[in-house]
């Protein structure tokens, strides 16, 4: 089936192209059938009409998928299941430190450590292999922010600083070897050439290529808790205040699902949700 560009007419009158290409790799992407998303495409072509916005598109294409499979649209609604994490960036500071924890890495969250010249807040303190790694998250709650320049140019001070006075420091029975900045979205072109050049790990959405954020959470099957289709937005809130950042991590803690008076039945369909998203 061809998945051509069409045309839609925005309330200015404006044609623009908008790419049903685009939505079925974005559909495959979950594990859809080819011949399940060929009839979601289908769907969705016949509901057109103008002034029809890109993302009313993609909610309807969710929606429909989430009729066909519950799991398939988790794994869809990803990228805006990160941004539920917020309003604050503590979250996003945990789920980036259970990633790195099931990569092998020992993890410490929200540290202070002396710099050469002050003291520092470090959202993730990574170790592994005798190395550590300084990680800063920074967490937009609000779609199509980016991170510029500015930012990998203020962390590589700070890692600097932390990293002059750490292996200095005769105590420290490792080596800080590396920084990284970390954000839900995606760096300018210009602070991917900047963390290139002060070999800076960046780490966004979809980038490095093949191995972003999504890549790493399809691969090791970390969801956060917050991609439920099932669990409401207070009953997700609740969990992130009691540190249930991971859908792993409430199969281990159910407990915290009774305490929110969740029926056994709907408890049941919420775990096998879960245990879904978690197989990889």
């Amino acid at each position: 089936m061809e998945t051509p560009s069409i045309n839609i007419t925005k309330s200015s009158g404006e044609r623009v192209k908008f790419s049903l290409a685009k939505l079925k790799a974005s559909l495959k992407r979950t594990g859809a059938d080819e011949h399940t998303v060929d009839q979601i495409i289908d769907k969705v072509k016949d509901e057109l009409y103008p002034d029809i916005s890109t993302k009313e598109i993609y909610n309807r294409a969710f929606a429909l998928l989430k009729k066909k499979k519950r799991v398939l649209a988790s794994k869809y609604k990803l990228k805006k299941a990160i941004y539920e994490l917020g309003p604050t960036g503590f979250p996003f500071e945990r789920f980036i430190g259970a990633i790195l924890k099931y990569s092998g890495y020992t993890v410490e969250i929200d540290t202070v450590l002396n710099g050469q010249c002050v003291t520092h807040e470090i959202d993730v303190l990574a170790h592994k292999n005798g190395e550590t790694t300084v990680i800063e998250c920074k967490f937009h709650s609000e779609e199509g922010l980016k991170c510029n320049v500015k930012i990998p140019l203020y962390i590589h001070s700070r890692y600097t600083d932390v990293k002059a006075y750490w292996n200095s420091n005769p105590k420290n029975n490792s080596k800080l070897t590396k920084g990284w900045v970390v954000t839900n979205t995606r760096f300018t072109e210009d602070a991917i050439q900047y963390g290139q050049c002060a070999n800076l790990y960046l780490l966004s959405w979809d980038y490095p290529k093949n191995d972003g954020l999504k890549d790493r959470i399809d691969r090791l099957g970390l969801y956060p808790i917050t991609v439920s289709t099932l669990l409401s937005r207070r009953e997700k809130q609740f969990l992130l205040s009691r540190d249930i950042v991971l859908c792993r991590e409430l199969i281990g803690d159910v407990f915290y699902l009774d305490h929110l008076g969740i029926s056994e039945l709907r408890k049941q369909n919420i775990l096998n949700e879960i245990q879904m998203l978690c197989r990889h």
